[in-house]
């Protein structure tokens, strides 16, 4: 048998089912499911310290288990002494097994470790079924050793989904098991 992540099989038993009776959905091709975790972490003292792109690179790849690349710019800016193609950023896109790996490592690990944790914030939400959570220290996951770090640097995740709307998607996030702060209220 091939391994299957626990989230994965959870969204297949329960996430379905429930979701399915919540929004009276017809079919079970209507139940929203998550496509895709973009994660990007912007690094503009890259422009300065070149070094800071590779160190970038490796965190994120450690942390995702898949790598990542670096962004680069698209316009000159004069004020930041940036120019076009300078590297300035680093993202990694996760998708099936991979994802379902990180958001669980994200749910039990990551997140209860965020000083003064009350909950992560509902207003996230594009209007289109999709949610971005920011993280302020890169440090809370535990595969980062804080003794090799030489700047705390945050990063955005970006969880896509195929939801029609903000109200489904938040409905799919919280069966994941994601601790959002208002867990009564809807948007």
């Amino acid at each position: 048998m091939t391994y299957v992540p626990r989230l994965k099989s959870k969204y297949k038993e329960e996430v379905v089912t429930a979701l399915k009776e919540k929004f009276q959905y017809k079919s079970v091709m209507q139940v929203p499911r998550l496509v895709k975790i973009a994660i990007n972490q912007g690094v503009g003292a890259a422009v300065t310290d070149k070094k800071l792109i590779d160190t970038s690179i490796n965190e994120l790849s450690t942390i995702t288990g898949q790598k990542a690349v670096s962004t680069k710019s698209k316009k000159d800016i004069s004020n930041f002494k940036l120019r076009k193609g300078m590297p300035i950023g680093v993202r990694v896109t996760l998708r099936e097994n991979t994802m379902y790996e990180f958001l669980d490592r994200l749910i039990a690990v990551a997140l209860p470790r965020i000083r003064d944790f009350k909950g992560i914030n509902d207003k996230g939400f594009d209007g289109k079924g999709n949610y971005t959570l920011g993280i302020t220290e890169q440090i809370i996951f535990p595969e980062i050793n804080i003794d090799q770090i030489n700047k705390i640097m945050g990063m955005d995740i970006t969880f896509v989904t195929t939801a029609k709307t903000d109200v489904e998607a938040l409905e799919l996030l919280k069966q994941f098991g994601l601790p959002f702060k208002n867990q009564n209220t809807s948007l």
